[in-house]
């Protein structure tokens, strides 16, 4: 292997969010990765650095060609330049749709369990969150298109944030089902906002759609988000980019970016982007099998050692979804009691709302020997959850 995801990067003191625990915590939770980013990145932003000056910056036609030649290469769909608007985030960039485009007080159509920042940024801005939970059997969920469409036919309904791939559980919708979502959409006057910011971290032998990829028809009616934040761990970049194919809508979202002062990067956020997206491909291709082996480590040692609880497949994201139904319906007390007696630090399911009272998240974008750490801390907090 070219690049070093086993190597220990020792994040404490750093200001990193995730790292902000006690000495002999394991923090799993937050979505951000534990290997430095590619190597080509860094030289980028050094050379910024080295410039010494560290004025405003625009965004020029190179950073749009390279996430167009991205997004060709890496999933075999080219989007036009005009439809590519730059931000400096993808949440801000939502709450900025939800103010600019639709009207305070209306719907926005979740399916649960969900993100929970959407959760967030709608009723921040003033808009309800209305939820088509999605249908969990047999350890996988699946769409109640006839409860998805009773939810768009609502005058309130608005819009709705599709999260593909899907966060937490790692599913990918085909294209079959963002077709007939678009479809159902288009007919209620549904404007679709699609949450793609996962959607290079594929699991081996899978790909994901891109909403904006689908039949013209339906792609005009949404606005998807891309950002190299998860793909290559700069989310303190602040750099994303939506792809809008409507001109009038992206002509309101322009000018709503605008107006909240999201449209200019910050410091080598251009730079680092146009490396990542020039020059990313091999390291991402290697840090796809290496999360995939951490997710093959996690499931056979749950299967042969942790019988209470089920690791559900996934073929996207390095989030593992936890299924703990057998131990508990409160997951936010089962992940507290988890942290307290082992001092491993999960994200509590319940926080995304839906059937997530009964899962843990668990972050796999970490060296292996986390990961082992992890698993022996999580059986025996188990062990202590049972017989406490």
């Amino acid at each position: 292997m070219s690049f070093d995801f086993d190597k220990i990067n020792d994040r404490r003191h750093s200001n990193s969010s995730k790292w902000n625990v006690g000495e002999n915590e394991l923090p799993m939770w937050v979505a951000d990765m534990d290997f430095q980013t590619v190597p080509e990145v860094l030289t980028a932003m050094k050379k910024d650095v080295e410039h010494g000056i560290f004025g405003y910056q625009y965004v020029p036609e190179e950073y749009y060609q390279a996430v167009a030649g991205w997004y060709k290469r890496e999933h075999n769909f080219e989007p036009k330049l005009d439809w590519l608007v730059f931000s400096n985030g993808v949440m801000p960039s939502i709450g900025s749709i939800l103010r600019h485009v639709t009207d305070f007080g209306d719907n926005v159509l979740l399916q649960e369990p969900n993100y929970n920042s959407f959760y967030k940024a709608i009723n921040n801005n003033g808009h309800h969150i209305l939820n088509s939970e999605l249908d969990y059997h047999d350890g996988k969920y699946s769409i109640n298109w006839q409860d998805l469409e009773e939810k768009m036919a609502d005058s309130r309904t608005t819009s709705m944030i599709v999260c593909n791939p899907h966060n937490p559980t790692g599913y990918i919708w085909t294209r079959d089902e963002l077709t007939k979502i678009g479809t159902l959409a288009k007919k209620h006057d549904v404007l679709i906002i699609s949450d793609e910011i996962h959607g290079d971290i594929m699991m081996p032998g899978h790909d994901y759609t891109p909403f904006a990829s689908l039949d013209s028809e339906i792609a005009e009616n949404s606005i998807s988000l891309v950002s190299p934040s998860k793909t290559f761990n700069l989310a303190i970049l602040h750099a994303s980019t939506l792809i809008i194919p409507n001109a009038h809508i992206r002509q309101r979202v322009e000018q709503g970016i605008a107006s909240d002062g999201l449209n200019e990067p910050g410091a080598m956020a251009i730079s680092g982007s146009i490396a990542a997206y020039t020059k990313g491909f091999d390291w991402l291709d290697e840090l796809k099998k290496y999360v995939a082996g951490n997710r093959e480590y996690l499931e056979k040692f749950v299967s042969e050692n942790i019988p209470e609880i089920k690791v559900l497949p996934a073929q996207a994201t390095y989030l593992a979804w936890i299924d703990c139904v057998a131990l508990t319906d409160e997951s936010d007390e089962f992940n507290q009691f988890l942290r307290d007696e082992t001092g491993l630090y999960l994200a509590e399911g319940t926080k995304y709302k839906g059937n997530g009272n009964c899962f843990l998240r668990m972050n796999l974008a970490t060296p292996r020997s986390n990961v082992e750490d992890a698993v022996k801390r999580l059986k025996v907090g188990i062990e202590k959850f049972k017989n406490r």
